[in-house]
């Protein structure tokens, strides 16, 4: 077993190509405090082009605030993160054009139709095909709904449209905080689909799950996040869901 310590979706533009050789995620040494609160404390982890990485870690631990900052949306408080070969911090317009993100909001509009909002995003994406908003409407199980206000779709449909969403401009990186979060059975289907799709057109995949068993079904890498730094990294082949519920424990039991 290998181990190694250590608003804006909104705003999207037409996506930029990788700023260099290695356009998957590269963070190091990062850090971020809110006050005297320090929640990562020098977080080193890399995503390649065409890798699934899941990870995990207990509530608070810092998960959500490191995809905020891989979106640019929070500034780290020291370290760097590159993301489809793009500074964070330096060039957050051009990481911002590059990345999809599923996070706790949808980032649709509740009076507009499930079709209407597709064709939106579209537009903000300089997403000319117009063919793929059919395509994903009908991936995602919503085709006999685009007529629909997306405010009478229940919690798991919305869950499905805003996955539609963020794949529509085949950005190169994917950062889904907890993108299986209301989803039935067949919406996980879905994502699991929609993830290795994207992983096979070396689409960098960073993605969050409180199921372990569910999320290790859909990674080809894992990475535990505990007192703000990675205590743990896996590839899925060499892992059975019995082994890292196993490493899980003990990884965050001793980081307590």
């Amino acid at each position: 077993m290998s181990i190694r310590g250590s608003q804006t979706a909104g705003a999207a533009e037409q996506p930029a190509p990788g700023g260099g050789p290695q356009s998957g995620i590269e963070a190091v040494g990062l850090r971020k405090s809110f006050g005297p609160l320090s929640v990562l404390r020098g977080v080193d982890l890399e995503v390649l082009p065409g890798e699934r990485v899941l990870l995990v870690g207990p509530n608070g631990v810092g998960k959500t605030t490191l995809i905020k900052i891989l979106t640019t949306l929070l500034r780290p408080t020291a370290g760097h993160a590159r993301v489809a070969g793009f500074d964070s911090v330096l060039e957050a317009d051009m990481v911002r054009r590059s990345v999809g993100l599923v996070s706790h909001q949808t980032f649709l509009y509740g009076e507009l139709t499930v079709g209407e909002n597709l064709a939106f995003y579209a537009r903000m994406y300089g997403v000319e095909d117009g063919d793929r908003c059919r395509e994903l409407l009908s991936l995602v199980g919503l085709s006999k709904r685009a007529d629909k206000q997306t405010r009478t779709l229940s919690r798991g449909m919305q869950q499905r449209l805003a996955l539609a969403r963020v794949v529509l401009h085949r950005p190169p990186v994917l950062l889904l905080d907890e993108p299986d979060a209301g989803l039935d059975q067949q919406g996980v289907t879905v994502l699991d689909g929609m993830l290795r799709d994207a992983a096979e057109s070396d689409c960098a995949i960073l993605f969050t799950s409180h199921n372990l068993q569910r999320g290790l079904e859909m990674a080809s890498r894992v990475a535990v996040l505990s007192k703000g730094r990675i205590v743990f990294q896996a590839p899925r082949e060499q892992l059975n869901a019995g082994d890292f519920e196993e490493a899980y424990r003990r990884y965050i039991g001793a980081a307590s």
